[in-house]
């Protein structure tokens, strides 16, 4: 079980060397960094993309990928390594390698219409073409296509025209090539150019989807080009409205016949042009920095329709007396924006979804770093920012509570290889390059302040600001010297080292400079298990023996330095891991980057338990804060000696009253990673009633109260408002059928008929005057025209709909629109301000005159609960459970705001919270604490389980079960009964036999569990349990009390030989009850397993029990025939309505089931990281046999993995491990 948790991710930017480094194909798109690509996917449900998976298999720079055109699960990948790599997205591995290349492959490609072929080509060619499979397979050669007098910058496969392909060259020539005809090397060349040797690289070549022979061409410096391939003549030229823009990359737009884009090397301008115009019709500027790539998605992601229109829009035809408008066209009436989304890569780095018809960015994955990361640190004063330093020549500043990137350095410095924040609120960062010395970056000004030169040439590979004088600055450099200076240049030390010093450090509290030496090894000995050099090392500042270290060899290795054990390695780089770096004020969040050019944040906090346990548990300040000394001895239990944690201490021991909720927060907020917590305890003190004067300054940025939300907006609009904003209008002459209209309305208005003049300019599509006068007609009829636009602008997914919603008071519709968009957060601002009373809405007639405004707060109210709701799962499938309780808490559903806490797992921040806010979230923290105990009752922590359970009332029967799982001797046992108030073992024995007598089970089997032979409890029970199921109308409440209690019995006693038909019914019927509580709490994905499960052990197994194999998969087909429709929305072809027999078996098991007493516990579990990627090992479940995607948790074998989601929920509701050995599981 990995202790350490992935909690974030930062990842790269795209690369600008290469050409072809960025690819799409249905739902997905990819992006190559340096040596990773990054894969997203469009999640359906919330139409968004996520980043799936890094593939990180090459080690040198990637020159091209490509995906297949005819399997939307592969793509091909080539490097500098002369490597091309066909790699599987859907099962995330390489599934064939060619090596050593012929030359670098510069560039590559699929074959079109050639089943499993890839074309790649170096510089100069030849064009090799590699069949990865079948009977041709392996490496040929091209007849035609090599020995060309100019570098290839990249080739086209036609994609219908079979074997056709197009090379581009850095003379600006073309060379084209189709079986069966003459081949054409380096034509077309642009006139400009001709008779003269000056080079003009073709930039961008795209074939004409519909037709054999037209083609694209961009020149860097000649602009674009429309070519006839097979005439070889220029049919248009493009002209650019400045002679400075130069085209860096063009695509087609597949879903409008003719139109294409193109984006600017120099500025971040898309241009949208028609073949039919030399000039665009429409230009955006998107960001400040050049274009690199462009890639169309062709089919444009499909929106969910959340509203009832029928599935067919109204195609503009007029048969009722009502016009239908035309669609709305911009002032380029014959060209509108065709909708389909752009993946822009831009020289910086950035990467985005550009959305053409609703001109926003889907998604923008802003300032990445598109090289190795060798260095990263938390700012000092504000450790909400970290920097970090890479190959790429620069320094990035990131908010890791939202994980953008905010300021990034000026210019390229070369290799950085070390960075230091400056002490105190100076602001500054001083940085060590490989070539140009040190220099010191003001970050907001954004100036490079002051550089260091002593070192010459020689790359400075470490810096340091001593953080007691702030004027000193240490380096360490190849050369071997260590050098101690003044920020105004000044040397006061120079030390020389035999070799190149690759670490220096300044002592928190003396004031020297430790030196490791990197050539003595020293370190890597007394800590032997990487298998490659260590290059970051970092001690823990609260735990004075924990020691991390990150090494070449792509791990993280976490050590124990008392007696030199690996407590844990983490696999997660895809790549050299160069820096690590704690947090300041959250001592156990540390970040680490590495050579595959991410960044993650981690989580320490599972190596200390039990240390957050005895915070909960209110044990002494002595089993939490240590010193120094006490906490290094061998075997000493974790204790905190470092200054958060005594600062902490000071503050409580300041505090008047009853410390405990003040306690709780501050080590929760210590102890927890970003990411929400202390928004979560915002919100809990502002429903605990906290003045409003309290709360932090960056409250406002973070999910606020809904009593907040619309203060703090409004406030917000009014900075906004003194910013005028302005709009570019103009259009074409009109047709004349138009100007007769025009004329018959302005007729229609001389006579009084309003309406009619109305509905004229609607045909028009004049919106604004009909809407204008339409209040002459009726009020009625103004609010119906209201209503009709606001319709249009829907199905048109325009923006413009949302004051015409607002404006006749239909809240419902607006809040769907957004909904549908998956714009929660705006919904949610909208249905917030309705329940304030802000949105009128307008009372027509008199008859309804008197009609009730209470009635529509209610129905606002639940509309704002719902989207909460809405916003809180989508936080919680994004792995973000602390939001989504925020989210909950928001609007004071505190019951679901604590299932969402417990369903990610997060127990000790549930019970903290829980235990503040009291009474409204008792029977979530009385669960939560049941759990939290399951995790103790392991080696070395029972009496903590015992404590916890001691906060829950009626807690005798919990007791009674941590007592019979307790694995002591005879007398360790009877002490841990007496502190759980039961009597000892021999008495235990007596009143067994007295209640078997009174013929009373369940004390019989509680006795017996506690006595000296626990085994006699098992053929009673079994036995019971049995009779129960027999009988036709048994439930589950009534046999569940009596499984769980014999789970208890302790593990060695169970797995004895004479009890192995006991235990075999045991496992099989708590396998059947763990099905049906997991049809219960809808855990969809382990209910399959159950049943599969519990077969397993009927079919191998020699039991009687009355169960049969034939009933359990009657029963899983009709769970799956009756819930699919929940499940399914998405294949509505497949769907198969069930069966009457389905229907009523399933019918039955739902009386058996009865509903779920915790509410909002209802829903799959999922932790935090679930969809992070990790890069190395890849990890089948044995439940579902798919990968698993987030964290693993290992079963009792070693081997046998499941996703700790899975894990989770599997132990929630059959305590036993899935491989059947009789071993409980604890996963928690």
């Amino acid at each position: 079980m990995s202790q350490v948790k992935q909690v974030g991710l930062l990842a790269a930017g795209c690369q600008p060397w290469n050409k072809d480094v960025c690819a799409a194909s249905g739902d997905r798109f990819a992006y190559c960094a340096t040596l990773a690509i990054y894969i997203y996917q469009l999640d359906h449900r919330y139409n968004e993309f996520k980043l799936r998976a890094i593939m990180s298999e090459h080690k040198k720079t990637i020159t091209a990928i490509s995906w297949c055109p005819h399997n939307p699960d592969m793509f091909a990948s080539a490097s500098a390594d002369n490597l091309v790599i066909i790699w599987n997205v859907a099962e995330q591995k390489a599934v064939a390698k060619l090596d050593s290349t012929k030359g670098v492959p510069a560039s590559l490609s699929w074959c079109w219409n050639a089943g499993d072929a890839v074309a790649f080509v170096s510089h100069r060619g030849p064009l090799y073409i590699w069949t990865i499979s079948g009977p041709d397979s392996g490496v040929a050669v091209h007849k035609e296509a090599h020995s060309f007098l100019s570098d290839i910058c990249l080739f086209r496969w036609h994609p219908k025209k079979k074997g056709k392909v197009v090379f581009g060259h850095t003379d600006g020539s073309l060379s084209i090539f189709q079986p069966g005809s003459k081949s054409q090397k380096h034509v077309l060349r642009p006139e400009s150019l001709e008779g003269t040797d000056e080079e003009d690289p073709v930039t961008a070549l795209e074939w004409d989807p519909l037709s054999t022979d037209y083609l694209l061409v961009a020149n860097l410096h000649n602009g674009i080009r429309l070519v006839d391939s097979e005439s070889l003549c220029c049919i248009t030229a493009f002209n650019f409205p400045s002679a400075a823009a130069s085209v860096q990359c063009l695509a087609w737009v597949p879903s409008a016949p003719g139109m294409f884009i193109t984006g600017d090397s120099q500025v971040g301008v898309l241009r949208i042009w028609n073949v039919s115009r030399t000039t665009p019709i429409d230009n955006f500027k998107l960001k400040k920095t050049g274009f690199h790539g462009l890639h169309v998605l062709n089919s444009p992601p499909k929106k969910k329709s959340l509203s009832s229109h029928s599935p067919t829009k109204n195609h503009h035809t007029s048969s009722t007396s009502e016009a239908v408008p035309p669609p709305t066209l911009t002032q380029n009436q014959a060209f509108s924006l065709p909708p389909g989304h752009a993946v822009c890569c831009f020289m910086d780095g950035g990467v985005g979804l550009y959305d053409m018809g609703a001109k926003k960015w889907d998604f923008l994955r802003d300032l990445g770093h598109v090289e190795t990361i060798f260095d990263c640190k938390f700012k000092p004063d504000n450790p909400d920012l970290l920097a970090t330093a890479s190959f790429d020549g620069t320094i990035k500043v990131w908010d890791i509570n939202t994980l953008t990137a905010v300021y990034t350095s000026p210019g390229n410095e070369g290799v950085i290889y070390s960075l230091s924040w400056a002490p105190g609120d100076l602001n500054c960062i001083a940085g060590a390059t490989s070539r140009n010395g040190g220099f010191i970056w003001d970050v907001p000004r954004g100036k490079m302040v002051t550089r260091f030169s002593e070192h010459g040439k020689n790359g400075i590979f470490c810096i340091a600001w001593s953080h007691k004088d702030s004027k000193r600055i240490a380096t360490c450099s190849g050369d071997g010297f260590c050098i101690i200076r003044t920020i105004d240049g000044k040397v006061l030390h120079k030390y020389k080292h035999p070799a190149a010093v690759f670490g220096c450090d300044w002592s928190q509290n003396n004031n020297t400079v430790r030196i490791w030496d990197y050539t003595q090894d020293a370190c890597i000995n007394v800590l032997s298990g990487h298998t490659a050099p260590v290059r970051g090392l970092m001690w823990n500042t609260e735990i004075p023996y924990l020691l991390i270290s990150g090494s070449w060899d792509y791990t993280i290795r976490v050590w124990d330095t008392r007696d030199g054990t690996c407590l844990d390695t983490v696999y997660d780089h895809g790549a050299d891991v160069y820096g690590l770096t704690c947090h300041p004020s959250r001592p156990f969040t540390m970040a680490s980057c590495s050579r595959d050019s991410t960044v993650r944040l981690w989580s320490l906090t599972p190596l200390i338990n039990p240390l957050q346990i005895n915070i909960l548990a209110d044990r002494s300040w002595d089993e939490i804060i240590g010193n120094t000394d006490r906490a290094v001895e061998p075997g000493a239990p974790p204790l905190l000696c470092g200054k958060v944690s005594r600062d902490i201490k000071q503050e409580v021991d300041k505090l008047i009253g009853n410390p405990r909720g003040k306690k709780l927060r501050w080590f929760s907020e210590c102890l927890s990673p970003p990411g929400g917590s202390k928004n979560l305890w915002d919100l809990v003190a502002v429903i605990k009633g906290q003045d409003d004067s309290l709360l932090p300054q960056n409250y406002c940025k973070g999910i606020m109260h809904m009593k907040h939300l619309v203060r703090f907006r409004m406030s917000k609009a009014q900075e906004l408002t003194t910013v005028k904003m302005s709009k570019f209008g103009g259009g074409i002459g009109a047709p004349s059928k138009e100007e007769r209209l025009k004329e018959a309305a302005e007729i229609h208005l001389r006579l009084g008929q309003i309406q009619r003049y109305c509905e004229l300019m609607v045909e028009l599509g004049e919106w604004d005057k009909a809407l204008s006068v339409a209040p002459g007609v009726s009020m009625k009829y103004w609010k119906k025209l209201m209503q009709r636009r606001a319709d249009q602008l829907i199905q048109e997914e325009n923006d413009d709909v949302i004051p015409y919603c607002i404006a006749t008071g239909d809240v419902e519709k607006l809040v769907t629109f957004f909904t549908s968009r998956g714009q929660l957060k705006e919904a949610l601002l909208v249905a917030q301000a309705a329940c304030e009373g802000n949105m009128q809405i307008l009372q027509l007639s008199a008859s309804n005159g008197s009609s009730n405004t209470d009635g529509n707060l209610e129905d606002y109210n639940e509309l704002l609960h719902r989207v909460s709701k809405e916003l809180a799962e989508w936080y919680f499938q994004d792995g973000r459970a602390v939001l989504a309780a925020c989210c909950h808490l928001a609007v004071e559903n505190i019951e679901l705001a604590m299932a969402n806490l417990i369903r990610g797992n997060e127990l000790e921040l549930a019970v903290s919270v829980g235990t503040v806010l009291g009474e409204s979230a008792a029977q979530a923290t009385h669960y939560a604490l049941e759990l939290l105990a399951r995790k103790c009752m392991t080696v070395t922590t029972w009496d903590l389980a015992a404590d916890l359970l001691m906060m829950t009332p009626n807690n005798e029967l919990q007791l009674v079960k941590l007592c019979a799982f307790y694995p002591g001797s005879t007398a360790e046992i009877n002490d841990l009964h007496a502190k759980c108030n039961l009597p000892g073992v021999e008495e235990c024995m007596q009143l067994a036999e007295t209640a078997q007598a009174n013929g009373d089970i369940f004390e019989t089997i509680k006795y017996y569990l506690l006595s000296t032979e626990p085994e006699k409890a098992l053929p009673l029970g079994i036995q019971y349990i049995k009779e129960q199921i027999s009988s036709s109308d048994w439930t589950l409440d009534s046999v569940c009390p009596f499984l769980d209690l014999l789970s208890y019995i302790r593990t060695e006693r169970l797995v004895l030989h004479k009890c192995s038909e006991v235990r075999n019914e045991l496992l099989i019927l708590s396998g059947y009850a763990g099905a049906l509580l997991a049809i219960r709490r809808q855990y969809a994905s382990i209910v399959p397993a159950l049943y599969e499960y519990t077969s397993q052990l009927l079919k191998r197994r020699e039991v009687s029990v009355p169960l049969k194999i034939e009933q359990l998969s009657e029963e899983l087909d009709a769970w799956r025939a009756c819930t699919q429709l929940v499940n399914k929305s998405t294949d509505e072809l497949s769907y198969t309505p069930p069966s009457e027999s389905q229907r009523m078996v399933y019918s039955t098991l739902v009386s058996r089931i009865k509903e779920e007493p915790l509410k909002g516990i209802i829903g799959p579990d999922y932790v935090t990281g679930s969809n992070l990627p990790s890069h190395s090992d890849v990890h089948i479940s044995c439940l579902t046999g798919l990968r698993i995607q987030g964290p693993v948790f290992f079963l009792e074998d070693g081997k046998s993995a499941i996703s700790l989601n899975d894990a989770l929920m599997w132990a929630k509701v059959n305590p036993f491990s899935p491989l059947g050995t009789g071993i409980r599981l604890n996963p928690f």
